[in-house]
Protein backbone atom coordinates (compact mmCIF):
# COMPACT_ATOMS: atom_id res chain seq x y z
CA UNK A 1 0.00 0.00 0.00
CA UNK A 2 1.32 3.45 -0.83
CA UNK A 3 2.36 5.81 1.93
CA UNK A 4 -0.10 8.69 2.25
CA UNK A 5 -0.10 12.11 3.80
CA UNK A 6 -2.12 11.23 6.91
CA UNK A 7 -1.76 8.62 9.60
CA UNK A 8 -5.45 8.04 10.22
CA UNK A 9 -8.86 9.50 10.85
CA UNK A 10 -10.52 10.38 14.11
CA UNK A 11 -13.27 7.99 15.19
CA UNK A 12 -16.53 8.98 13.52
CA UNK A 13 -14.87 11.11 10.85
CA UNK A 14 -16.58 10.44 7.49
CA UNK A 15 -14.77 8.32 4.90
CA UNK A 16 -14.19 10.33 1.71
CA UNK A 17 -13.05 8.49 -1.41
CA UNK A 18 -11.25 10.09 -4.34
CA UNK A 19 -12.37 7.93 -7.25
CA UNK A 20 -10.64 10.11 -9.83
CA UNK A 21 -7.39 8.17 -9.27
CA UNK A 22 -6.71 4.45 -8.93
CA UNK A 23 -5.63 3.02 -5.60
CA UNK A 24 -2.76 0.55 -5.44
CA UNK A 25 -4.73 -1.51 -2.89
CA UNK A 26 -7.79 -1.67 -5.13
CA UNK A 27 -5.68 -2.44 -8.20
CA UNK A 28 -4.08 -5.34 -6.34
CA UNK A 29 -7.54 -6.49 -5.25
CA UNK A 30 -8.68 -6.49 -8.89
CA UNK A 31 -5.61 -8.44 -10.03
CA UNK A 32 -6.38 -11.05 -7.38
CA UNK A 33 -9.96 -11.37 -8.61
CA UNK A 34 -11.53 -9.31 -5.82
CA UNK A 35 -14.57 -7.03 -6.01
CA UNK A 36 -13.51 -4.11 -3.80
CA UNK A 37 -12.40 -1.94 -6.72
CA UNK A 38 -13.76 0.60 -9.20
CA UNK A 39 -13.57 1.24 -12.92
CA UNK A 40 -10.68 3.66 -12.49
CA UNK A 41 -8.70 0.84 -10.83
CA UNK A 42 -9.63 -1.68 -13.52
CA UNK A 43 -8.63 0.76 -16.26
CA UNK A 44 -5.24 1.31 -14.63
CA UNK A 45 -4.76 -2.46 -14.34
CA UNK A 46 -5.57 -2.89 -18.02
CA UNK A 47 -2.85 -0.39 -18.95
CA UNK A 48 -0.40 -1.98 -16.53
CA UNK A 49 -1.11 -5.41 -18.05
CA UNK A 50 -0.46 -3.96 -21.49
CA UNK A 51 2.96 -2.75 -20.32
CA UNK A 52 3.78 -5.90 -18.32
CA UNK A 53 1.48 -8.81 -19.28
CA UNK A 54 2.67 -11.04 -16.44
CA UNK A 55 1.40 -8.66 -13.75
CA UNK A 56 -1.72 -10.67 -12.81
CA UNK A 57 0.34 -13.86 -12.49
CA UNK A 58 2.85 -11.91 -10.42
CA UNK A 59 0.12 -10.78 -7.98
CA UNK A 60 -1.14 -14.34 -7.55
CA UNK A 61 2.38 -15.70 -7.04
CA UNK A 62 3.11 -13.03 -4.45
CA UNK A 63 -0.05 -13.81 -2.50
CA UNK A 64 0.90 -17.48 -2.47
CA UNK A 65 4.33 -16.51 -1.10
CA UNK A 66 2.66 -14.61 1.75
CA UNK A 67 0.59 -17.68 2.63
CA UNK A 68 3.64 -19.97 2.65
CA UNK A 69 5.80 -17.54 4.62
CA UNK A 70 3.23 -16.96 7.37
CA UNK A 71 2.49 -20.68 7.66
CA UNK A 72 6.24 -21.45 7.76
CA UNK A 73 6.84 -18.96 10.58
CA UNK A 74 3.79 -20.10 12.54
CA UNK A 75 5.10 -23.66 12.27
CA UNK A 76 8.40 -22.39 13.71
CA UNK A 77 6.57 -21.05 16.75
CA UNK A 78 5.93 -17.41 15.80
CA UNK A 79 2.63 -16.27 17.29
CA UNK A 80 2.70 -12.53 16.58
CA UNK A 81 2.64 -10.82 13.19
CA UNK A 82 2.92 -7.16 12.18
CA UNK A 83 1.68 -6.70 8.62
CA UNK A 84 2.86 -3.42 7.05
CA UNK A 85 0.81 -2.19 4.08
CA UNK A 86 -1.64 -5.04 4.50
CA UNK A 87 -4.04 -4.02 1.72
CA UNK A 88 -7.67 -5.02 1.38
CA UNK A 89 -8.64 -8.22 3.22
CA UNK A 90 -8.08 -11.25 0.97
CA UNK A 91 -8.82 -14.77 2.14
CA UNK A 92 -6.83 -16.42 3.48
CA UNK A 93 -5.49 -13.38 5.27
CA UNK A 94 -2.56 -13.40 7.67
CA UNK A 95 -4.57 -14.09 10.82
CA UNK A 96 -6.46 -16.93 9.10
CA UNK A 97 -3.22 -18.59 7.99
CA UNK A 98 -1.49 -18.20 11.35
CA UNK A 99 -4.51 -19.14 13.44
CA UNK A 100 -4.97 -22.34 11.43
CA UNK A 101 -1.66 -23.38 13.05
CA UNK A 102 -2.49 -21.94 16.50
CA UNK A 103 -5.71 -20.01 17.29
CA UNK A 104 -3.79 -17.87 19.79
CA UNK A 105 -1.76 -16.15 17.03
CA UNK A 106 -2.11 -12.36 17.03
CA UNK A 107 -1.91 -9.99 14.07
CA UNK A 108 -1.82 -6.21 13.71
CA UNK A 109 -2.55 -4.97 10.20
CA UNK A 110 -1.16 -1.56 9.23
CA UNK A 111 -2.34 0.46 6.25
CA UNK A 112 -2.81 4.15 5.55
CA UNK A 113 -5.72 3.64 3.13
CA UNK A 114 -8.96 4.45 5.01
CA UNK A 115 -10.88 1.99 2.82
CA UNK A 116 -8.52 -0.79 3.89
CA UNK A 117 -8.97 0.18 7.54
CA UNK A 118 -12.76 0.28 7.22
CA UNK A 119 -12.93 -3.12 5.51
CA UNK A 120 -10.43 -4.58 7.93
CA UNK A 121 -12.26 -3.41 11.03
CA UNK A 122 -15.51 -4.86 9.71
CA UNK A 123 -14.01 -8.25 8.88
CA UNK A 124 -11.93 -8.52 12.06
CA UNK A 125 -14.57 -7.40 14.52
CA UNK A 126 -15.34 -11.02 15.31
CA UNK A 127 -12.14 -11.46 17.34
CA UNK A 128 -10.60 -8.17 18.52
CA UNK A 129 -8.52 -10.02 21.13
CA UNK A 130 -6.23 -11.48 18.47
CA UNK A 131 -6.53 -9.11 15.50
CA UNK A 132 -6.37 -5.35 15.08
CA UNK A 133 -6.16 -2.80 12.26
CA UNK A 134 -4.05 0.33 12.63
CA UNK A 135 -4.69 3.08 10.10
CA UNK A 136 -1.19 4.52 9.77
CA UNK A 137 1.57 5.35 7.33
CA UNK A 138 4.05 2.47 7.48
CA UNK A 139 6.96 4.92 7.32
CA UNK A 140 6.11 6.36 10.75
CA UNK A 141 7.79 3.65 12.77
CA UNK A 142 7.82 5.58 16.04
CA UNK A 143 4.10 6.30 15.90
CA UNK A 144 3.31 2.70 14.99
CA UNK A 145 5.37 1.23 17.83
CA UNK A 146 3.84 3.67 20.32
CA UNK A 147 0.30 2.67 19.34
CA UNK A 148 -1.72 0.60 21.84
CA UNK A 149 -2.23 -2.14 19.24
CA UNK A 150 1.48 -2.69 18.64
CA UNK A 151 2.47 -2.22 22.28
CA UNK A 152 0.08 -5.04 23.13
CA UNK A 153 1.61 -7.20 20.40
CA UNK A 154 5.08 -6.65 21.86
CA UNK A 155 4.19 -7.55 25.44
CA UNK A 156 6.43 -10.20 26.93
CA UNK A 157 9.09 -9.69 24.25
CA UNK A 158 8.05 -12.73 22.23
CA UNK A 159 9.35 -12.97 18.63
CA UNK A 160 7.38 -11.04 16.03
CA UNK A 161 7.27 -11.47 12.26
CA UNK A 162 7.25 -8.09 10.51
CA UNK A 163 5.76 -8.39 7.03
CA UNK A 164 6.65 -6.06 4.15
CA UNK A 165 5.13 -8.08 1.33
CA UNK A 166 4.90 -6.25 -2.00
CA UNK A 167 4.83 -2.81 -0.38
CA UNK A 168 8.36 -1.37 -0.37
CA UNK A 169 8.08 -0.37 -4.03
CA UNK A 170 5.45 2.09 -2.79
CA UNK A 171 8.14 4.02 -0.91
CA UNK A 172 10.44 6.28 -2.95
CA UNK A 173 14.21 6.19 -2.57
CA UNK A 174 14.05 9.67 -1.05
CA UNK A 175 12.23 8.21 1.98
CA UNK A 176 14.94 5.54 2.42
CA UNK A 177 12.97 2.27 2.68
CA UNK A 178 16.24 0.51 3.62
CA UNK A 179 16.42 2.62 6.77
CA UNK A 180 12.74 1.79 7.44
CA UNK A 181 13.59 -1.91 7.55
CA UNK A 182 16.46 -1.23 9.97
CA UNK A 183 14.26 0.94 12.22
CA UNK A 184 11.65 -1.79 12.51
CA UNK A 185 14.27 -4.51 13.07
CA UNK A 186 15.80 -2.48 15.90
CA UNK A 187 12.47 -2.31 17.72
CA UNK A 188 11.55 -6.00 17.50
CA UNK A 189 12.33 -8.56 20.22
CA UNK A 190 15.24 -10.97 19.87
CA UNK A 191 14.52 -13.89 17.57
CA UNK A 192 12.11 -11.93 15.38
CA UNK A 193 11.75 -12.21 11.61
CA UNK A 194 11.31 -10.12 8.47
CA UNK A 195 9.29 -11.18 5.42
CA UNK A 196 10.15 -8.92 2.49
CA UNK A 197 9.23 -8.91 -1.19
CA UNK A 198 9.42 -6.10 -3.72
CA UNK A 199 8.76 -5.60 -7.42
CA UNK A 200 12.12 -5.87 -9.14
CA UNK A 201 13.65 -5.88 -12.61
CA UNK A 202 17.08 -5.38 -14.10
CA UNK A 203 15.47 -3.82 -17.17
CA UNK A 204 16.05 -0.14 -16.47
CA UNK A 205 13.66 1.01 -19.19
CA UNK A 206 10.83 -1.15 -17.82
CA UNK A 207 11.52 0.06 -14.27
CA UNK A 208 11.34 3.67 -15.39
CA UNK A 209 8.19 3.24 -17.50
CA UNK A 210 6.20 1.41 -14.82
CA UNK A 211 7.42 3.66 -12.03
CA UNK A 212 6.42 6.73 -14.03
CA UNK A 213 3.02 5.27 -15.00
CA UNK A 214 2.14 4.24 -11.45
CA UNK A 215 3.29 7.56 -9.98
CA UNK A 216 1.25 9.55 -12.49
CA UNK A 217 -1.82 7.32 -12.14
CA UNK A 218 -1.95 7.29 -8.35
CA UNK A 219 -1.09 10.93 -7.72
CA UNK A 220 2.47 10.10 -6.64
CA UNK A 221 1.37 7.45 -4.14
CA UNK A 222 4.15 5.27 -5.46
CA UNK A 223 7.87 4.74 -5.02
CA UNK A 224 10.18 2.78 -7.30
CA UNK A 225 10.43 -0.53 -9.07
CA UNK A 226 13.96 -1.54 -8.06
CA UNK A 227 16.85 -3.58 -9.39
CA UNK A 228 17.70 -6.91 -7.81
CA UNK A 229 20.82 -5.47 -6.19
CA UNK A 230 18.74 -2.70 -4.61
CA UNK A 231 16.34 -5.26 -3.14
CA UNK A 232 19.29 -7.31 -1.85
CA UNK A 233 20.16 -4.34 0.35
CA UNK A 234 16.98 -4.83 2.40
CA UNK A 235 18.50 -8.05 3.74
CA UNK A 236 21.77 -6.53 4.91
CA UNK A 237 22.57 -7.84 8.42
CA UNK A 238 19.65 -10.31 8.24
CA UNK A 239 19.99 -14.08 8.01
CA UNK A 240 17.99 -15.37 5.06
CA UNK A 241 16.16 -18.64 5.70
CA UNK A 242 15.66 -21.43 3.19
CA UNK A 243 17.82 -19.51 0.71
CA UNK A 244 20.81 -20.71 -1.27
CA UNK A 245 23.93 -18.57 -1.05
CA UNK A 246 22.11 -16.20 1.33
CA UNK A 247 20.37 -14.43 -1.53
CA UNK A 248 16.72 -13.47 -2.04
CA UNK A 249 14.82 -15.26 -4.79
CA UNK A 250 11.88 -14.79 -7.13
CA UNK A 251 9.23 -15.58 -4.54
CA UNK A 252 7.47 -18.45 -6.34
CA UNK A 253 10.75 -20.36 -5.86
CA UNK A 254 10.79 -19.86 -2.09
CA UNK A 255 9.65 -23.18 -0.57
CA UNK A 256 7.03 -23.96 -3.26
CA UNK A 257 4.26 -26.27 -2.09
CA UNK A 258 5.09 -28.66 -4.93
CA UNK A 259 6.90 -28.85 -8.23
CA UNK A 260 3.55 -28.05 -9.84
CA UNK A 261 3.03 -24.82 -7.89
CA UNK A 262 2.63 -21.67 -10.05
CA UNK A 263 5.92 -20.07 -11.03
CA UNK A 264 6.67 -16.58 -12.27
CA UNK A 265 8.32 -17.30 -15.60
CA UNK A 266 8.44 -13.84 -17.12
CA UNK A 267 11.65 -11.88 -16.91
CA UNK A 268 10.00 -8.48 -17.37
CA UNK A 269 9.58 -7.98 -13.63
CA UNK A 270 9.15 -10.24 -10.62
CA UNK A 271 8.39 -10.24 -6.93
CA UNK A 272 11.78 -10.78 -5.33
CA UNK A 273 12.50 -11.40 -1.67
CA UNK A 274 12.54 -13.91 1.16
CA UNK A 275 12.16 -14.64 4.85
CA UNK A 276 14.93 -13.63 7.25
CA UNK A 277 15.89 -13.90 10.89
CA UNK A 278 16.91 -10.67 12.59
CA UNK A 279 20.39 -11.31 13.97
Amino acid sequence: MPPGETCGRERGEPLILDLSKPSVARMYDHLLGGTDNYQVDRDACAELLRMAPSTRDLALVNRAFLVRAVRYLADRGVRRFLDHGSGLPTSPNVHEIAQAVDPSCEVVYIDNDPVVAAHGNMSLAEDPSTTAVLEADMRETEKIFESPQVKRLLRGQQPVAALFVSVLHCIPDSDDPWRLIRRVAERLPAGSYMVISQLASDDADLRDRITRFMAESTGNNWGDVRSFSEVNRFFTDLELLEAKEQKPVEVSRWRPDSDLAPRQNSEEWVEYGGVALIK
